[in-house]
């Protein structure tokens, strides 16, 4: 992605988004690097789903442990994006965490917990629905400009019209305040990240990865999908006001920022906007579309116990626990059997 100028900023959601060449050092920022790796770790874990379909199991173990260790340095490459040009604490520590946590996963794959090739089919699919999203131009530039174009009738609603024209990236997204008007001389614009493509793959692939009815899956997906859509509008049209109107720049919080977490003044209320209330909110969003999808397609609850026994060294049944022990794939309580998985 290139620069930020100075009196614009990326008004971005969680997700996975091309890494900075500018702050970050060359290696870690590179965009063929983050590209590569993404890419090579999906077709990886696709490539063991398919020998264990072929019921070749130790080598389909052993490439899933590859893949989830090259995931794992896919996203310590983001690192430098996330602290250095985001300034985002959240998106930081996720990035540090995701390399031992995805490092553990393929131990314990590698172990015999074959269990896991569930959530490793979930992260696949999860890829398969992003990285052409990423990958594809036309497809890019149509979803980036058509958020921006929604958000913006967003602020029109509200009363504000700046117009849009072509931000940073590229694409015509920017939203064009006049700074001498604005409060803090700054706007924003759309990147990838702020189509929310991130977090409709996440529930894709949980939904792709899971055997249940058909109907149910697209009733599940349709949900999301909207859910989704129409709390990230808010959220983009929350920050890309926020952003220029100064809705932040109390004196205590310019204060803090610049002496602690060694921000630009004019840059606080996009960054408590959209790093500190908005990212908050937006986990509280996803555990919400996780409850609704629980109750049209219970089955993720299964992949999502492997989430759970990665994060805590604990077996969880979560079937038992909501009472949905009907739906488990494996027709049991506990562990799945992995040879009743897909």
């Amino acid at each position: 992605m290139p620069s930020v100028p100075v009196a614009t900023d990326a008004a971005s959601v969680v997700g996975i988004e091309r890494a900075s060449t500018t702050l970050a050092p060359a290696v870690f920022g590179s965009i063929q690097l983050t590209d590569v790796l993404a890419w090579v770790a999906i077709a990886a874990f696709f490539g063991a789903l398919l020998l264990r379909w072929q019921g070749a199991l130790e080598p389909a173990r052993a490439l899933a442990t590859g893949a989830w260790v090259a995931f794992g340095v896919f996203w310590l490459t983001m690192v430098p994006y996330y602290y250095y040009e985001m300034q985002s604490p959240l998106q930081t520590l996720l990035a540090v965490a995701a390399l031992p946590l995805c490092a553990y996963a393929g131990y314990l794959l590698w172990g015999g917990r074959d269990s896991l090739f569930l959530l490793t089919k979930a992260i696949a699919f999860m890829g398969l629905i992003y990285l052409p999203v990423e990958t594809i131009p036309f497809v890019r530039t149509w979803l980036i400009e058509t958020t921006a174009a929604q958000t913006h009738y967003g602020m029109e609603l509200l009363g504000h019209s700046p117009g849009l024209v072509e931000g940073a990236n590229g694409y015509e997204s920017k939203f064009d305040f006049d700074p001498e008007e604005t409060v803090t001389g700054r706007t924003t614009y759309i990147i990838l990240a702020c189509t929310g493509i991130g977090s409709m793959a996440i529930f894709g692939g949980l939904i792709a990865a899971v055997k249940a009815p058909l109907k149910r899956k697209v009733a599940a997906f349709s949900m999301a999908i909207g859910v989704i859509w129409f709390l990230n509008l808010i959220r983009n049209v929350f920050i890309g006001l926020a952003s220029p109107w100064g809705w932040f720049q109390q004196e205590w919080l310019v204060s803090f920022m610049t002496t602690y977490m060694g921000a630009e003044p004019s840059r606080v209320s996009f960054l408590v906007a959209h790093n500190y209330i908005a990212q908050t909110l937006s986990v509280v969003a996803l555990i919400g579309i996780t409850y609704l999808l629980i109750k049209i397609v219970p089955e993720i609850l299964e992949p999502l116990e492997e989430v759970l026994f990665i994060l805590t060294g604990t077996e969880y049944d979560l079937f038992d626990a909501l009472g949905k022990t009907d739906v488990r794939a494996d027709g049991g309580s506990g562990r799945a059997d992995p040879d009743q998985q897909q």
